[in-house]
């Protein structure tokens, strides 16, 4: 049973009060849509009855005055004096919002909710006093009307009488009966660090691994008996032979067979209980580590509670009717994977809300139902997590999405065009990129699905847009089930063993001479009608390059815009890997997530999706390193000066990528200060250009490296911010910048006199 006696009694009440609100939030928001079902009204009384009784034992009268008003509403819809119409329903939901709020008060005696006599609980009374006054007019007045003005003691009057019903009672303010909550059964619960969790994990997946190493053992017996039983043939056909031989006696031949029959078979007992032994050893490891991956799921229903009432309120708050569903609510995901997929799951419900669903008036003129359906799916496919956000609005609209992507820079409008639409629909997980006409509070600002694409390549996944124009559109999210366990595909690359998430392998190929083109010196595969890109899993890595590549199978990851082949040398099988994260000593390692180890014991390394995406981004020259060999310093004073340009906005590396090559720099460029780190490391630059505000690694914090780096402290730093207070270009010159500009700076000179400055120009 859990340990309770650490908590006070303003935290009980707290965990009590959040346990009942998701009741009475439920409960209200099925009343909307389907009516005062009985089974729902006796549910919600008797959570207010409990909050009531609750809140008079920890001396917070404003949540008895509270409480006691809702139970009285809920008393007068079961008796069918009150119908809870949407505007109650707001009036209701906003009554447990506010016990929330008291709740969750700090825990001072000179609070204003202890006082009883707060505005917002006075004026909450009050309206609540009104619709049941409303009721009884309506129906029958006696019946109704005591409930709506008896009254509840004050902070300042006296303790109810002996007879008064108190907490545990089952009678309601009213006298109905109120049916009791069904007796709490034991609490098996108890509470553990994440921490210690995820290493108990780690250490039954260690277990697990441990156990699999017996079938060597078990083989090595079963050759050490089969040894013994050609070593018996050898000795029979030796005493079959003692007849002609005087120097062979028959009689050591027996006493040899004798011994090698006595040893057969201790070999083979000894082999029976291995494998007996083993066989329970692995089956117990194995339920053990099943046991334990399973606490660390919970029912998807445990974090998307708020959302029916997200949805509701924002639907109403923009004239929109919908039927929200939730499927799956018993689907498992994994407790750290549950705790973030809450905020990009919202940004997709909102969007869906505020773009994709139309008015009533809208949907009755397209020839649709006047209240939109928007759902949430959660369930296991082919061991994945595949969350969906879909509704059957009116779609996304492709010509204005190529519209604002060429308003924008981001392609020529002769590409856009050639582009498919799932290309196209690509451009909406750039960063700030949006369709929307004007910003509101809802929408606009350009962040959402950026951060839900960026949310699933962080836990190992993909996110996918589907679209039907007229009809609705999708948002699919493919995630690992668990963050402990990986399902990965196998490769060898350099004769070592790789990993590659799964979810991030779109398919795999095994070319056809025919298939390969070269365009522009670069290997690209004919793949369904498109050029694939493809480089050497090795040289990405950095390592020596395979004798023959063409001949090998392709890996092809990403999907839509963002999509290449990785040349490797075999394929070595599907496998599920206990993920080992690797020593935070270590940095981050380019294109490297975490390491585990075989079945066998052999270490494996898992490669991260991401990195290696960049990484054949800047291979392939799309935007960016050209594979150059730059010669060591000093070895030609005439060679190409070198900038590496940082910044994650695709628009601002392009016009600095070009304003820099037309002045006769080489440019390399990196999507966020991580790459660029790597970047620095591994080559040689005069100069850096960076952004301040990127994922991964900051420009401040890049500079910073920089300045701290034996071989790197004097290399010229150019920062160009959207940031240009004092603050700002203060923090930016102390971390070590030679100058540091905004982005304003494109539209004259100040940006090429800055690296001219800096480098000496170019002819």
């Amino acid at each position: 049973m859990k340990d309770l006696s650490g908590f006070s009694m303003l935290d009980l009440f707290r965990q009590e009060a959040e346990a009942q609100n998701e009741i009475l939030n439920a409960g209200l928001l099925a009343l909307e849509q389907g009516g005062a079902a009985p089974e729902k009204l006796e549910a919600m009384m008797r959570a207010a009855h409990s909050l009531k009784g609750a809140a008079r034992i920890v001396g917070l009268d404003a949540a008895v005055k509270v409480a006691h008003a809702l139970e009285d509403c809920f008393v007068a819809a079961q008796k069918k004096m009150l119908r809870i119409t949407p505007p109650d329903a707001d009036l209701l939901l906003r009554a447990v919002d506010l016990l929330g709020a008291i709740a969750a008060a700090p825990e001072d005696p000179a609070a204003p909710w202890r006082a009883g006599d707060a505005a917002p609980v006075a004026q909450v009374l009050r309206q609540l006093d009104q619709v049941l006054h409303g009721a009884a007019a309506a129906g029958s007045a006696a019946a109704v009307q005591p409930a709506a003005i008896a009254k509840t003691p004050a902070a300042g009057d006296a303790p109810p009488p002996a007879d008064t019903p108190q907490p545990a009672d089952t009678q309601s303010a009213t006298g109905q009966p109120v049916p009791a909550a069904p007796a709490a059964g034991p609490d098996r619960t108890v509470r553990i660090a994440a921490e210690s969790l995820s290493r108990l994990v780690e250490l039954a997946g260690e277990a697990l691994v441990r156990t699999r190493w017996h079938t060597p053992y078990a083989g090595a017996l079963t050759g050490l008996k089969n040894a013994l039983a050609a070593l018996a043939r050898q000795t029979d056909q030796l005493a079959s032979r003692s007849q002609q031989h005087a120097d062979i006696q028959p009689s050591e031949c027996a006493d040899l067979l004798r011994q090698i029959g006595e040893i057969r078979k201790q070999v083979g007992q000894l082999q029976a209980d291995f494998d007996s032994s083993a066989h329970r050893s692995a089956d117990l490891t194995e339920r053990i580590y099943q046991e334990v991956v399973a606490s660390r799921m919970r029912p998807l229903a445990d974090g998307v509670q708020g959302l029916p009432r997200m949805v509701r309120d924002l639907a109403r708050q923009l004239g929109k009717q919908v039927q929200f569903e939730i499927t799956g609510r018993d689907t498992g995901v994994d407790r750290e994977i549950l705790a973030r997929l809450e905020a990009p799951v919202t940004h997709l419900l909102r969007n869906a809300l505020d773009h994709g669903l139309e008015t009533p008036a809208e949907r009755q003129a397209a020839g649709k139902p006047p209240a939109g359906h928007l759902q949430l799916e959660a369930r296991h496919h082919a061991g994945q997590l595949w969350v969906t956000v879909a509704d059957d609005g009116r779609g996304m609209n492709i010509e204005g999405i190529r519209r604002k992507a060429a308003a924008r820079g981001l392609s020529a409008p002769e590409t856009l065009a050639r582009m498919s639409d799932e290309e196209v629909l690509e451009f909406l997980f750039l960063p700030g990129f949006s369709t929307a006409e004007a910003v509101s509070e809802i929408s606009g600002r350009g962040v959402g699905l950026d951060v839900v694409q960026s949310l699933a390549r962080e836990l190992g996944g993909a996110a996918r847009l589907e679209n039907r124009p007229g009809r609705g559109a999708a948002v699919h999210l493919h995630l690992p089930i668990t963050l402990s366990v990986l399902r990965a595909l196998l490769v060898e690359i350099g004769g070592a063993p790789y990993a590659l998430p799964l979810t991030r392998v779109a398919r795999l190929v095994q070319p056809a001479p025919g298939d390969w083109r070269m365009l522009e010196g670069r290997r690209y595969l004919a793949l369904e009608g498109r050029d694939i890109g493809v480089v050497d899993a090795a040289e990405v890595l950095g390592l020596p390059p395979p004798a023959a590549c063409e001949a090998g199978p392709v890996v092809i990851l990403g999907g839509g815009v963002e999509t290449y082949g990785l040349a490797v040398e075999r394929l070595l099988g599907e496998c599920k890997l206990v993920v080992r994260r690797l020593d935070a000593r270590l940095g981050k390692v380019r294109d490297v997530n975490a390491a585990a180890l075989l079945d066998d014991g052999t270490p494996a390394l898992i490669l991260d999706a991401d990195d290696l995406t960049r990484s054949i981004e800047t291979m392939l020259g799309r935007g960016g390193l050209k594979h150059s060999v730059r010669p060591a310093a000093g070895a030609s004073q005439q060679r190409q000066q070198a900038v590496l340009v940082a910044d994650d906005s695709i628009t601002v590396r392009e016009i600095e990528r070009r304003l820099l090559e037309n002045r006769g720099y080489h440019v390399d460029t990196a999507v966020d200060g991580m790459e660029a780190w790597n970047l620095l490391r591994e080559n040689q630059y005069d100069l850096l250009v960076t952004d301040v505000d990127m994922p991964r690694l900051g420009g401040i914090e890049l500079v910073q490296n920089l300045r701290r780096d034996a071989r790197l402290r004097e290399l010229p730093v150019v920062v160009v911010s959207y940031k240009d207070q004092e603050d700002d270009r203060r923090r930016g010159m102390e971390a070590g910048a030679d100058y540091y500009l905004t982005k304003s700076s494109f539209q004259d000179e100040t940006f090429i006199r800055a690296v001219a400055d800096l480098l000496g120009g170019t002819d």
